[in-house]
């Protein structure tokens, strides 16, 4: 763990992000980048020299509201970089997690529901729909102390590389793993030597110590998101954990992301890797 992007937008939600890439970055040695995205026209920046000025003086106005922000004591002792993008769209995150070479993306988020959720849409969303770096999302100013966490996932082919990332992150934080297969009733039921068969197909192609069957529970109920909230529950997981495939406009409306109802609708932070 070399770097943590930490999106700023100067409200607690950020603040709270960044209290946690904080606590990560003490315990891993790591350093923070805290980006803000301005989100000027164009044509503020480019045109005439009146409205350069004006793109000046905001990209000043944000560089002192950064350094206020970032003067923070459970920041001492940590490297943090400071960047001002002039993005608009949070998709491009992602583009700055690479330009960084940063290995996790910590965002706070107050989630969505009902009409914004399906006309609007969360920040957070979009960021872990378009990320390939994997998005941690905090949802309140609690400590970051995860010592379980839930991975759900349906044990496809597809999810061997993603899990072998999430796995070897996993280690790294010293946080221990429970698999969970969530099985729903519709077009998706499978019985039971179904899932068991998928599951060992599964494991048998990933790398390093092996992970056998009964280390994965099949666990039931009406939908996939109920499903992993409720085996969190009895667990008492301390963070959600899933793949997301990162669907986009009208196949994203009709289908929906798993991933990205559970970041909305989770209590828990919740960790994404996008396949």
């Amino acid at each position: 763990m070399k770097k943590i992007i930490v999106p700023v937008d100067f409200s607690e939600f950020s603040e709270n992000a960044l209290k946690v890439a904080a606590t990560i970055a003490k315990k891993y040695n790591a350093e923070i980048v805290a980006v803000h995205m301005m989100g000027l026209s164009t044509a503020v920046l480019t045109k005439d020299s009146s409205q350069s000025m004006e793109g000046m003086f905001y990209m000043k106005l944000t560089q002192k509201r950064f350094e206020e922000f970032l003067d923070k004591e459970y920041l001492n002792n940590i490297t943090v970089h400071q960047t001002v993008k002039n993005f608009a769209v949070f998709s491009e995150i992602d583009d700055v997690a690479k330009e960084f070479d940063a290995q996790l993306i910590v965002m706070g988020s107050h989630g969505s529901s009902g009409l914004s959720e399906v006309f609007v849409g969360s920040n957070t969303e979009k960021v872990v729909r378009s990320a390939n770096t994997p998005v941690l999302v905090i949802k309140d100013d609690a400590s970051f102390d995860v010592k379980t966490a839930v991975f759900a996932c349906d044990f496809r082919d597809e999810s061997v590389v993603v899990f072998s990332k999430a796995k070897a992150l996993f280690e790294k934080l010293n946080i221990e793993v429970k698999l969970a297969y969530i099985n729903q009733p519709g077009d998706s039921f499978m019985s039971t030597s179904q899932i068991e068969q998928r599951i060992v197909n599964f494991l048998v192609q990933l790398k390093g110590a092996p992970i056998l069957p009964e280390a994965v529970t099949i666990y039931s109920d009406f939908t996939v998101e109920k499903g992993i909230f409720n085996f969190a529950k009895r667990v008492k997981a301390d963070l959600i954990s899933l793949p997301t495939h990162g669907r986009r406009g009208i196949a994203h409306f009709f289908s929906g992301s798993i991933g990205e109802d559970v970041v909305n609708h989770s209590t828990l932070p919740v960790l994404t890797f996008k396949m």
